[in-house]
């Protein structure tokens, strides 16, 4: 097998293996009320400072186009996990806040995620996925 196919193949099973890990964190996270995305985007909130970001830097963050960001976080809108906010130096800037439901959501739903990652990666060594998550990150860099 040529390297490209060698790639292709490559790429094709971990897509495959993304699609079955996420529908498996989404199952573990409805007990929560959110999937998979509305995780990250908590998520990404949570960390960032002032638990603010930028709409079109949160969608960057989790891998979705600007429309994609703004459909995920309306019904999160309107369950105020996440709040907008006005740019006093730009209005045409559209700003994201986590609200104190969402970080306590959040907070609650990272015990779940964290235990479901460990159950998910429990076949591997430390040094195994240190080397995997090494390995991944230099994939669209």
């Amino acid at each position: 097998m040529s390297n490209h196919n060698q790639a292709a193949e490559m790429l094709l099973s971990q897509s495959v293996l993304f699609a079955k890990l996420q529908r498996r964190l989404d199952n573990q996270l409805s007990i929560h009320g959110i999937s998979f995305k509305e995780y990250l985007i908590l998520k990404c909130l949570y960390d960032a400072p002032e638990h603010l970001l930028r709409r079109i830097e949160l969608a960057e963050l989790i891998g979705v186009t600007a429309s994609g960001v703004t459909r995920l976080l309306a019904p999160m809108e309107k369950n105020r996990l996440v709040e907008k906010r006005a740019n006093p130096r730009d209005a045409r800037v559209s700003l994201v806040m986590l609200s104190p439901g969402g970080q306590t959501l959040f907070e609650n739903a990272k015990t779940v995620f964290d235990h479901s990652a460990e159950q998910l990666t429990s076949n591997l060594t430390e040094r195994q996925l240190e080397t995997l998550s090494q390995l991944v990150s230099r994939i669209g860099n």
